[in-house]
């Protein structure tokens, strides 16, 4: 590709508003628990906590909160799947490859059960005169990736690319976009590794104005940030996380 293909985009960068939440926490039950993949388990939980539960944006994060073995308390961040006030149910998936304590509760959760949530703090909304996107991740971010993809309007143009173990693991989505994903297959323990997901990106023709989301692992993050600067994409048409960072719990990284 071309190093000099965005010198001519000119057009501004996409406005993102940034809306403030109340972030109290809510205590809500279990009500269905579902394997939508081998190592992806979708929980829907219900409360009537839920009637004024506000998330703006689909990549959004709420707290879940879980006790910890020394009697205190763990929480760890989670993108809310979806979300329905008038049914007051929330739907969150969770990735049952990690070891954390979350994860532990999710594995063992069943029907009645609680958990308490916090959030989300705020939510990043994107302008909706951006029309085109292009999702890149892993599968910590297949949550904010589906929402997006699900919730965009006819005439949106996204192309997804996503880090999965294998076959098994890719999902469908139901979306009125115009849609083109793209699976790169990798084994966990080369999750830090970006070059599953690089190799898949290097055949991507990335027209201008297309907004580009990234999260994956901070290292992965950034290695695909990086390429895309190589490539002469603006940095202010990027906006990238890093969503887990490699032996360190509860932390991410922000890149823009």
């Amino acid at each position: 590709m071309d190093n000099n293909q965005f010198k001519e985009q000119t057009s501004p960068p996409p406005g993102i508003e940034r809306v403030r939440h109340d972030t109290r926490r809510r205590t809500l039950t279990v009500e269905s628990v579902i394997d939508i993949t081998p190592g992806m388990r979708r929980i829907t939980l219900s409360s009537d906590d839920l009637a004024d539960f506000t998330s703006l944006a689909p990549d959004d994060h709420i707290k879940i909160f879980v006790p910890a073995a020394d009697g205190g308390e763990e929480r760890r961040d989670y993108t809310p799947r979806r979300y329905d006030n008038a049914a007051r149910s929330l739907t969150i998936d969770f990735a049952l490859h990690e070891a954390g304590p979350v994860t532990q509760w999710a594995i063992g959760a069943r029907t009645g059960d609680r958990l308490e949530i916090g959030g989300p703090r705020g939510s990043a909304v994107v302008s909706k005169a951006v029309t085109r996107w292009l999702l890149i991740g892993d599968e910590t971010a297949l949550p904010a990736i589906g929402r997006r993809i699900e919730e965009s309007a006819a005439g949106t143009a996204i192309t997804a690319i996503a880090a999965v173990t294998g076959p098994l693991e890719e999902q469908s989505f139901e979306t009125r976009a115009d849609l083109d994903v793209h699976w790169a297959h990798r084994p966990l323990s080369e999750a830090t590794d970006a070059a599953a997901l690089l190799k898949l990106l290097s055949t991507i023709d990335i027209k201008a104005e297309t907004l580009v989301w990234v999260a994956a692992e901070a290292s992965v993050t950034r290695d695909i940030r990086a390429h895309l600067l190589e490539r002469g994409y603006p940095l202010s048409w990027i906006k990238a996380s890093g969503y887990w960072v490699f032996g360190k719990a509860d932390t991410t990284e922000k890149f823009g």
